[in-house]
């Protein structure tokens, strides 16, 4: 398939394969106001704003980096087209980052899907995008999988005709909205874990990390720290809360922050510190790692994804320094401790590996 949305489009990011397929299908649909996710910077939403005078469209994302990322390119959009002389006051777009799709009506929904990504989360979106639709309205999905069941299987329960529109490295499902649904599922989760004598309830979300169960790497995170009553504790990176709960359940007076920047991470966290009592376990939406009170926290704690070459976790990392108060303790767990032994030396103190099963931790003073 070409996409020829690359010949008008201001030269950005090309679409992921599924996001410019659905494209296609969807600038042929009506509706002005629209809804969409986006699998990397949201281009068929920012098309579809741009080919159409009228659109009130409002772009989903679930982290803050890729909403930021973009924002960027949104703007830069916007630099690059000629200035309209009598704008359309309904023409918007809405770049947003929050736990769940936006409330309100609307015409045509876009989810554009893909077999690397979350099942739950997929299942959770579509089920969204459906209830936001007016009576007649479209939804919108697509896969970069020519020989997709699994996508068209999700569709059966909403109970409308299914169209479908292959290409040559996607395929697009169109369905047209005809009732409301009368079951909702819900894809929430509650569960417990013991760590030394508590017992944790933790709450979780598809997207969030670990979504269900207690991740081996926090596990081991957990078991390699010690507090002591009266310190403050920042989680980086905190996912569901697991490990801030945890660590800040062992002594009193413990002031602990979990920063993350997903927010459902945040949403889950806040609600695991009401759920267990935990008042002084505050939660912040960042993709910068940014904290309250700088240079004040006495351990910051990591367990970063294993992925973009270690960029991730040098941002954890640079996140722990400007947290951590002159001697703070630094911990992070990881598959690879080489990299944080040769990368450490020169920024951080007594380095310490504490070798586990599976993974290790890494000790280091600033």
């Amino acid at each position: 398939m070409t996409n020829e949305t690359d010949k008008t489009a201001p030269q950005s990011l090309p679409a992921r394969t599924s996001e410019a397929a659905l494209y296609d299908v969807a600038k042929d649909l009506p509706g002005s106001r629209i809804l969409s996710t986006s699998l990397g910077r949201g281009q068929a939403a920012r098309w579809l704003y741009r080919d159409r005078s009228d659109a009130n469209v409002s772009l989903w994302y679930l982290d803050q980096f890729q909403q930021r990322l973009a924002i960027a390119d949104h703007d830069a959009d916007i630099n690059a087209l000629p200035e309209t002389a009598s704008p359309n006051p309904l023409h918007s777009l809405s770049i947003l980052c929050q736990t769940d799709l936006p409330e309100g009506e609307v015409d045509l929904a876009l989810i554009p899907c893909s077999v690397r990504g979350e099942a739950e989360l997929q299942r959770d979106l579509l089920q969204q995008a459906y209830n936001r639709l007016v009576i007649g309205g479209r939804l919108v999905t697509s896969v970069d999988n020519v020989n997709d069941r699994w996508l068209h299987d999700q569709l059966k329960p909403f109970g409308a005709k299914i169209s479908v529109r292959p290409s040559d490295d996607a395929v697009v499902y169109v369905l047209r909205k005809d009732h409301e649904l009368k079951r909702q599922r819900s894809f929430d989760c509650e569960f417990t874990y013991r760590f030394r004598g508590q017992t944790i309830t933790a709450i979780t979300r598809p997207g969030v990390f670990s979504h269900r169960r207690l991740d081996a790497g926090a596990k081991a995170l957990m078991d390699a720290v010690t507090v002591e009553p009266g310190q403050r504790l920042i989680d980086i990176g905190c996912g569901c809360g697991s490990v801030a709960m945890a660590l800040a359940m062992q002594a009193e007076d413990i002031h602990a922050l979990a920063i993350d920047s997903n927010a459902r991470a945040i949403e889950c966290t806040r609600m695991g510190a009401t759920k267990n009592k935990l008042a002084d376990l505050d939660a912040q939406l960042t993709c910068e790692g940014d904290c309250q009170s700088p240079a004040s926290y006495d351990i910051a704690v990591g367990n970063p994804p294993y992925f973009a070459n270690f960029q991730i976790a040098r941002l954890f990392v640079d996140a722990a320094k400007r947290a951590l108060r002159p001697r703070g303790r630094m911990y992070i767990v990881t598959k690879q401790p080489e990299w944080y032994e040769e990368n450490l030396v020169t920024e951080w103190h007594d380095i310490r590996v504490i070798a586990g099963k599976q993974y290790a931790v890494v000790e280091a003073w600033k």
